[in-house]
């Protein structure tokens, strides 16, 4: 799909492919994710931000996707379609809209009145107003959207802040385990969290998250 004008089309062409709409508040979503969420999962009607990595804003998708839902992605040129299957994602349910341009905050309201969650990235600035029109078109259409950069009215705020990766021996072997840190800020207050992939696929790390403690100097 490379134009605005095909979104009519689709958006009907889902509906009638799409037999049921997932729950009105809480979206599926894969149980490696739930800790770093307020409720423990992505809610129709919100918005969510992660800063630093577009796997981990990928992996969003994948519960809802697997549960038969249609989700979106908008301004991902390097997006992959090995890396999509691995974290979850039914390509055959995956509207991709690598460069949309200045038409991307246009079609994230469009696809949000019929795809269950979209990721997107804003090449410019979007101003409080359209961050308000937008917030209430998830609100109608029970949908979400995850925003890999800055996001006024964020849910959650997600910002990686390290990335390490394990596998890899003294010149040989193949990177395989990527463990990273995420820094969620939310109504909950700021806590820190270990989210892993292992050769692409989320896994579940059982290490409890701890809120971010403050120091003051003596």
């Amino acid at each position: 799909m490379s134009s605005a004008a095909s979104i009519p089309d689709l958006r009907q062409r889902i509906t009638e492919m799409q037999p049921l709409r997932i729950d009105e508040r809480a979206l599926p979503t894969a149980p490696g994710l739930g800790a770093l969420l307020p409720g423990g999962a992505l809610r129709a009607g919100s918005a969510y931000s992660v800063q630093g990595s577009w796997q981990l804003a990928l992996a969003f998708l994948a519960e809802a996707s697997r549960g038969g839902a249609w989700c979106g992605v908008l301004g991902c040129p390097a997006f992959g379609a090995e890396a999509a299957v691995s974290l979850g994602i039914a390509l055959d349910r995956c509207v991709l809209i690598p460069e949309p341009g200045r038409h991307a905050l246009t079609l994230a309201g469009t696809l949000s009145e019929t795809l269950s969650v979209v990721v997107a990235r804003f090449d410019t600035r979007v101003s409080p107003a359209d961050i308000e029109r937008l917030g209430a078109r998830l609100r109608e259409h029970g949908s979400a959207l995850v925003v890999v950069g800055e996001w006024a009215k964020s849910e959650s705020r997600l910002t990686v802040v390290s990335s390490r990766w394990t596998g890899l021996g003294a010149g040989n072997g193949a990177l395989a385990t990527r463990e990273l840190t995420v820094q969620s800020e939310d109504r909950r207050g700021t806590k820190r969290h270990s989210v892993r992939f292992e050769r692409g696929c989320l896994t579940v790390d059982r290490r409890q998250t701890a809120p971010v403690r403050t120091l003051r100097a003596v």
